[in-house]
């Protein structure tokens, strides 16, 4: 059972990742959540709600920073975020990690670089509410830098949400940079033609 834990936690960190089987699918209503972010290197409170008065909202779920896939991830996002705007779109990285993790990771030029947020879901919440799997690391296991990363995993997966709190799509089960390409997409298709959302 160790073994399989381990396992399981090595995917989940790496580019492979797991499906999201019972996540919230598109069509369903959004949950609204305030939590501590960090953009920068700075701590502050972000809430879905007041994003979402500004344009669809890309919510990306993630089991940690400092991780193989995760890093790769984060700097997708960040190469792509001029896209993500020119759509309308915002962006928010959701994980288990503290803020104090997030503070490091969100200023990392390598990964963030400063050009969006990444929020702290600390005791597994918000991503429950999201109805993902939250599944525990092994003991000692370590980030890229050597870090013990010392909490639980998120599965890796996307929600869209657009302005009216629906969920417009939602993307699991596919390596970091594909995760990304597909929720860029996503959002560029939505503003060519929004009509294409649910009601």
């Amino acid at each position: 059972m160790k073994n399989r834990n381990r396992l399981l936690a090595c995917l989940l960190i790496s580019g492979i990742g797991l499906p999201a089987v019972a996540a919230l699918k598109a069509g369903d209503q959004a949950p609204e959540f305030t939590a501590q972010a960090s953009l920068n290197g700075k701590a502050f409170t972000y809430s879905l709600k007041d994003a979402l008065r500004k344009g669809p909202v890309v919510v990306y779920f993630y089991p940690s920073a400092f991780t193989s896939g995760c890093n790769v991830q984060a700097h997708a996002f960040a190469v792509n975020k001029d896209k993500f705007t020119a759509a309308g779109a915002s962006i928010i990285g959701v994980s288990l990690d503290s803020i104090q993790r997030l503070n490091d990771f969100s200023a990392d030029p390598n990964f963030c670089a400063g050009k969006f947020p990444t929020a702290s879901d600390a005791d597994g919440k918000i991503a429950k509410e999201y109805e993902l799997k939250v599944q525990e690391g092994p003991p000692g296991l370590k980030d890229t830098r050597g870090v013990e990363i010392g909490h639980a995993f998120a599965e890796r997966t996307t929600f869209i949400v657009m302005p009216n709190g629906k969920i417009a799509n939602t993307i699991g089960g596919l390596p970091p940079d594909q995760n990304v390409q597909q929720a860029l997409e996503a959002v560029q298709h939505f503003a060519k033609d929004p009509k294409s959302t649910r009601d």
